[in-house]
């Protein structure tokens, strides 16, 4: 065989592994959606059945049908789009000030014992406070304006992310860094060849469970005088009996913060493909 065609021959071997590869990626992530759908889907025609048969009042539990057109019909005057629009927007705006002070700051505590010596007990102390307590404080430092929200949901983003950061750093195997030692890399290569790779990890954790809570926050953040958003749905639901709208509400925060879950996932397992957890069946 010519050289040229051992060529041909080992790049058309590897267009296949990697056409393989795609291939079973996409067979995993369809079998997930569909794993994943089926106890939804069932509790669904469970509660849809019950709801017709008069089980659940309509003016306290209405049928999903029901809340679906609730949600239609929102949808098509547009007044959905503007709800969900300023929600998101809070939502990021607070986890990537949340994440960056976190990063900032666990960074310092992780690499310089001094620096958790100083911070750490103030930090774990602020942890205690309910983020409800947040609330009065805020709307009196900064009003109820878009900054004391994102304030908030910040406050709620950092502390998940900051420990998860601190404690991937200190976890970090010190043999690995021994190891750089004997290799002689300079202090900028052991954190980016050896600490940073081995605290991904957990940060990701972090940024992950940081995202929930972000989300858990925008409700309390959209109690504080919001005149739009989802949360602001939950509080119109209540004040005009409306049990349709509260739902709805509800629901879209499930899914669009499963969504926005989802797409950290994406990111960590592209990040971590190395690891064997990711490589499961």
């Amino acid at each position: 065989m010519s050289k040229n065609e051992a060529d041909v021959s080992s790049a058309y071997v590897t267009s296949q592994v990697k056409k393989d590869k795609l291939k079973k990626a996409r067979n995993k992530r369809s079998q997930t959606i569909i794993l994943g759908s089926i106890l939804p889907v069932i509790l669904l025609i469970f509660w849809e059945l019950l709801s017709k048969a008069g089980v659940f009042p309509s003016y306290q539990l209405p049928a999903p049908s029901i809340i679906f057109l609730t949600i239609l019909e929102m949808g098509q005057t547009g007044e959905l789009w503007g709800h969900i629009g300023i929600t998101v927007y809070r939502v990021f705006a607070g986890f990537v000030i949340g994440t960056l002070v976190a990063i900032l700051l666990g960074s310092l505590v992780g690499f310089y014992q001094k620096a958790e010596q100083l911070f750490d007990p103030i930090i774990q102390a602020f942890r205690s406070i309910p983020s409800l307590a947040w609330v009065p404080l805020f709307i009196l430092w900064m009003g109820i304006g878009e900054t004391s929200k994102i304030t908030m949901i910040a406050v709620g983003v950092f502390f998940p992310v900051y420990l998860n950061l601190v404690s991937g750093i200190l976890g970090v195997d010190r043999k690995l860094i021994e190891v750089g030692k004997m290799y002689k890399l300079t202090p900028f290569q052991q954190v980016h060849r050896i600490i940073l790779p081995a605290s991904l990890p957990s940060f990701l954790i972090g940024l992950r469970s940081g995202l929930g809570l972000g989300w858990m926050f925008v409700v309390a953040a959209e109690l504080m005088g919001a005149s739009q958003g989802l949360g602001y749905l939950l509080v119109l639901g209540q004040n005009t009996l409306s049990p349709e709208t509260i739902i709805s509400s509800i629901i879209l925060f499930a899914i669009i913060g499963k969504l926005s879950d989802w797409l950290l996932k994406i990111l960590e397992e592209r990040s971590l493909h190395w690891q064997d957890r990711f490589v499961k069946t």
